[in-house]
């Protein structure tokens, strides 16, 4: 008996340690079959943080895009700007070819002999003086597309530095006409040479260039006067066609009109002053002029060599 029952009690304890190694197999699996269902789920986040990659990427592209087109744009106007400015700059700061010279009798004639004479060069006298008159001179000067020399005083320009700056960037020559328009024949040559050489100076001080032509106030002068306007390189000059609009009886703009229009020649060079007649004359004088077959001569388009080296016709 005592037998049969420790057979039974051992069969029994390997039926429960059986039962015990299956739970545990059992509890295994399941743990097993837990431990790798977290696996399974993991793509998930990791696909998203792949498309959370792809469009970081995909920013990243578009930045370097857009950067790429940022820098690119600037550039490109930069190129425009460097193209469009210097050109501007190089068109105003280049001067037209020489095709004419002064005659002795201060005429200005082509030097191509077979080019029409029909030419006039316009100048005024004694400014710069007041800006609305000067704005006027100068915006029916480009109306008319016509280049004129100013022939300016040394004291006014100290007065209106402003207008001769003006004057100059408008792209019109500027000329001596001395400091005080004073009679220069009357003056010794050191008093000469300061009226003169004192314009020179405040003209390239004020616009980077010295004035190359040069009319001695009232016409009047000496052999020492042009000598110095030649060691100053300039062409010396008086006119060829004098409005006299300073005079009393020549004070409105039809009298100015009649009186260059009776005296009108090929190769005129008209003079003028800054004054209101004048100034109100200008639009209908230059019309005229042109209605007659004239062309308006570039005063940086003469030679400003000495007269006497260049042959007259």
């Amino acid at each position: 008996m005592e037998q049969t029952k420790l057979k039974r009690t051992k069969r029994n304890g390997w039926m429960n340690l059986t039962g015990l190694l299956l739970m545990l197999i059992l509890l295994t699996a399941c743990a097993g079959k837990d431990a790798v269902q977290p696996v399974t789920l993991d793509p998930e986040p990791d696909a998203s943080q792949e498309m959370d990659d792809a469009s970081d990427q995909n920013d990243g592209e578009n930045h370097f895009d857009e950067r790429e087109a940022a820098a690119e744009v600037p550039h490109e106007e930069s190129n425009e700007e460097t193209a469009e400015e210097p050109h501007a700059e190089t068109d105003k700061n280049i001067e037209p070819a020489i095709r004419y010279y002064m005659t002795e009798n201060y005429l200005i004639r082509p030097l191509d002999e077979h080019e029409d004479r029909k030419v006039a060069l316009i100048t005024f006298d004694d400014g710069p003086k007041d800006r609305d008159m000067v704005e006027s001179l100068l915006d029916t000067l480009d109306k008319h597309e016509a280049k004129a020399i100013f022939f300016v005083n040394g004291y006014r320009v100290e007065q209106n530095p402003d207008l001769l700056v003006l004057i100059h960037e408008r792209g019109h020559a500027i000329g001596n006409h001395s400091w005080d328009h004073v009679q220069l024949k009357d003056l010794s040559p050191a008093e000469i040479d300061q009226q003169i050489e004192s314009v020179q100076n405040v003209v390239k001080e004020l616009t980077g260039e010295a004035p190359r032509f040069f009319r001695p106030p009232f016409g009047a002068s000496n052999d020492y006067v042009r000598q110095k306007a030649r060691e100053e390189n300039m062409l010396y000059m008086t006119w060829s066609n004098g409005s006299e609009d300073w005079l009393k009886e020549n004070q409105s703009a039809d009298k100015v009109i009649a009186r260059v229009m009776e005296q009108l020649h090929p190769g005129s060079n008209i003079l003028m002053h800054e004054l209101p007649w004048t100034v109100e004359a200008l639009d209908r004088l230059l019309e005229q002029i042109r209605e007659q077959g004239y062309r308006f001569v570039d005063p940086h388009a003469i030679r400003t060599e000495p007269e006497a080296s260049i042959p007259s016709r």
